[in-house]
C-alpha cells in the first residue's frame, strides 16, 4: 500500500477562480453563527429527545413512537456536526470547536480522533485510493432493502455501535483502512483514540445503569426508555439522512483531479439544510475546505457559473438510480457530469503524474486534525512558516 502519511504526494487540484479577498472574507469564522449552527442543532435535538421522554413517563405511549422517529430523524445528522468541527471551522474559537466536537462525538458515538485522521486523507486524496479510503467506488450497498434497515428502526444498530467502540478502546482494527491511519508506529495517536473511545463506552455504561437502577426503585419502567433517547438515537430515524448523505459521492468519477466530477451538490430546503449542516453544498465544500459550512451557499454563488446543473433530492436520486441499474450490467461506469457552457473545461489528470511528491501545496483547509495540539506542533514542524 501506498504511505498515506507521506504529505509530499498532493494532487494538483482544479479550483474555481475566486478573488482572493472575496475568498477571505468567506472563510471567516464566527462564534455567533457557530453557535447558532452548533447550538441550536444540539437544543433541536435535546428538545425532541425530551418530548419523546415526556410522552412516556405522562403515559402518552401512543405518542412515544412518532416523537421518537422525530427524535432519531434530526440525531441521525450528528456525524454532519462531527464532521464540520473537525474541520475546525464552524468557531473561531479553537475551544468552542473542541468542546461540541467532543459533546456531539459522544452523544452519537462518531469517534473525532478516527475521523480526524481518516477525513483529512480524504480531502487531500478524494476518491483517489489507497490514499482516500473513506470513500472507495463503486459504492454497491445503497438499496431499498440498505434504506428500510435503516429508515425506521435498526434493532442491530446498538450492538454494532458498541462493539466498534470496545474494538477501538482495546486498540483492535479490524479493517485494513483503520490499520493505516493509525499505524504501529504512531502509539501516541492510537493512545488518543482508545482513551476517547473507553471514555465514551463508561460514559454510556453509567446512562444505561443509572436508568435500569431508577426504573428499578421508583417503578416507572419508563426510564428504559432514556438510553434509547440518550445513547442510542443514531440508530432509528434515519431515513432523510440516508436520502442527504449517500449522494456526496456514489456513482462519479474517481483518480480524476477536477471535484466538479468525483463530488455531488444538490438543493435542499433550508431547514433539512440547517440538519445536515449546509453539506448539500458538497462539491464545494471539497474545492474550499476552509469555508465555515454556513458560508457554503455564498461560496456557491460565487462558483456557480463553473459547477453541474443543481438539482432538487428527487432529481439527484434519479441521477444515482440511473448510474446504478447501469453499473448492474456496466461495474466500471462511472458519471462524468455536464457541465454548463460558462465552466472551465474538465482538467482530466494523469494519476501517477497528479500524486507526484510536491505536485502542489497541501489545501490547509483540508487539515481535520487541528483539535490534536500534537498534531499542530507536528503540522507546523513539518510546514514551518
Amino acid at each position: 500500500m501506498a504511505d498515506i502519511h507521506d504529505e509530499r504526494a498532493t494532487i494538483g487540484w482544479y479550483r474555481t477562480a475566486i478573488a482572493s479577498e472575496t475568498l477571505q472574507g468567506l472563510n471567516t469564522r464566527s462564534d455567533l453563527k457557530g453557535l447558532l449552527q452548533s447550538g441550536g442543532y444540539l437544543a433541536l435535538v435535546c428538545c425532541t429527545g425530551a418530548v419523546s421522554l415526556w410522552s412516556a413517563f405522562t403515559g402518552y405511549w401512543y405518542l412515544t413512537p412518532f416523537l421518537l422517529l422525530l427524535h432519531g430523524t434530526c440525531s441521525t445528522f450528528n456525524i454532519n456536526g462531527v464532521h464540520e468541527l473537525c474541520h475546525n471551522t464552524v468557531f473561531k474559537s479553537k475551544r468552542l470547536n473542541g468542546f461540541f466536537v467532543r459533546v456531539f462525538g459522544f452523544i452519537g458515538w462518531n469517534d473525532w480522533e478516527w475521523f480526524n485522521a481518516s477525513h483529512a486523507n480524504h480531502h487531500r486524496y478524494t476518491l483517489h485510493p489507497p490514499r482516500d479510503g473513506e470513500v472507495v467506488l463503486p459504492i454497491v450497498w445503497l438499496s431499498r432493502k440498505g434504506f428500510w434497515q435503516t429508515a425506521l428502526w435498526s434493532p442491530l444498530g446498538p450492538y454494532h455501535v458498541v462493539r466498534a467502540a470496545v474494538l477501538k478502546a482495546r486498540g483492535c482494527f479490524e479493517d485494513e483502512w483503520t490499520r493505516s491511519i493509525f499505524p504501529e508506529d504512531k502509539p501516541e495517536a492510537i493512545r488518543r483514540l482508545k482513551a476517547w473511545n473507553r471514555f465514551v463506552l463508561i460514559g454510556h455504561a453509567i446512562i444505561v445503569a443509572g436508568s435500569i437502577a431508577a426504573a428499578v426503585i421508583t417503578g416507572r419502567w419508563a426510564w428504559l426508555l432514556v438510553p434509547h433517547v440518550v445513547s442510542f438515537s443514531g440508530t432509528y430515524g434515519g431515513w432523510l439522512f440516508y436520502f442527504c448523505n449517500n449522494t456526496q459521492h456514489v456513482g462519479l468519477t474517481d483518480n480524476i483531479p477536477d471535484f466538479r466530477l468525483c463530488c455531488r451538490s444538490m438543493k435542499l430546503p433550508w431547514i433539512v439544510s440547517f440538519l445536515y449542516w449546509h453539506m448539500q453544498y458538497h462539491t464545494e465544500h471539497h474545492m474550499y475546505a476552509a469555508v465555515p459550512c454556513y458560508n457554503l451557499r455564498k461560496l456557491r454563488k460565487c462558483l456557480a457559473h463553473d459547477l453541474p446543473e443543481f438539482k432538487g433530492v428527487i432529481g439527484t436520486w434519479q441521477e444515482i438510480a440511473m448510474i446504478l441499474e447501469r453499473q448492474k450490467s456496466e461495474p466500471d461506469y462511472q458519471y462524468i457530469h455536464p457541465l454548463p457552457e460558462t465552466a472551465q473545461p474538465v482538467l482530466i489528470g494523469n494519476r501517477e503524474a497528479e500524486i507526484a511528491a510536491g505536485a502542489v501545496a497541501a489545501d490547509p483547509g483540508a487539515n481535520c486534525d487541528e483539535l490534536n495540539a500534537q498534531a499542530v506542533v507536528d503540522s507546523a514542524a513539518r510546514h514551518p512558516a
